[in-house]
């Protein structure tokens, strides 16, 4: 919430809905307390306190809401840089079906092994090729009547994504902070998760994998990342083949 409030003036008239799934801490509490602070702005925030847990349940509850037309998903762990929201804003006033996120910035791990681990995913080819909307995503209206309800799915990100071709997708070049799962065993778990979400959309649906335009990982590329950052290479395919060993489930998993 700090880094939302501390967006630049480019940001205007905005509305901020908290939902609040199953917490056991002070999140609501949290979020109120925001809410002269966006008062002051002219802005509304909203806090939603919900028994039932579960994120697309959550993004339903949002969605349900939300007054406004755009509209940006954010994972509460993530922060923003301060003219990220008046970018994205400009990114989604056109009038066609429009996706955009911003620039993903890895923020620094206290584990060494998940510093190790974020040092290759970086330089993926899918996380290289932009637009990657991990933990961030924003639709303008057409975009957002590219699907009904959230489905009860695993990977949101990757559904909401994959509603767009490569061209309707936006990176802006302010950044937003995503942090890794601390640890080999969160990084597996997570990993394993991620790896169903994906296998699942395949099979539920498939359709939507014609807009993936993933570069692929090459032999050469995956011996480039090797070259540059061994270690990490050596920490990503411990938890390549730790995943591999157990067949991944439907469960969402956090990993924090």
């Amino acid at each position: 919430m700090n880094s939302l409030m501390q967006q630049d003036d480019s940001a205007r008239s905005v509305e901020i809905i908290v939902v609040a799934n199953a917490c056991t801490d002070h999140t609501a509490d949290i979020a109120r307390g925001y809410g002269p602070a966006a008062e002051r702005r002219g802005w509304a925030l909203r806090v939603i306190e919900v028994p039932q847990g579960g994120k697309l349940n959550a993004l339903n509850l949002g969605d349900a809401a939300a007054q406004g037309r755009s509209r940006m998903y954010l994972d509460a762990d993530i922060t923003c840089d301060a003219d990220l929201l008046g970018q994205i804003c400009t990114a989604l006033s056109v009038d066609v079906p429009r996706y955009a996120t911003g620039t993903l910035a890895i923020a620094r791990a206290r584990s060494w092994v998940t510093r190790c681990y974020a040092s290759v995913w970086r330089r993926l080819p899918f996380v290289r090729g932009g637009a990657v909307g991990a933990g961030l995503f924003a639709v303008n209206p057409g975009g957002r009547q590219r699907w009904t309800a959230f489905p009860a799915i695993i990977s949101d990100d990757t559904f909401v994504r994959l509603q767009f071709s490569a061209a309707e997708r936006v990176e802006v070049p302010a950044r937003y902070h995503w942090p890794m799962v601390e640890g080999f065993g969160n990084l597996v778990r997570v990993r394993r998760r991620q790896d169903a979400g994906v296998t699942e959309l395949r099979h539920r649906y498939p359709a939507l994998f014609r807009n993936e335009a993933k570069a692929p990982l090459t032999i050469p590329g995956l011996l480039g990342i090797a070259l540059r950052v061994p270690m990490g290479f050596l920490v990503y395919m411990a938890v390549h083949i730790a995943v591999r060993l157990r067949p991944a489930t439907g469960e969402w998993t956090r990993g924090r």
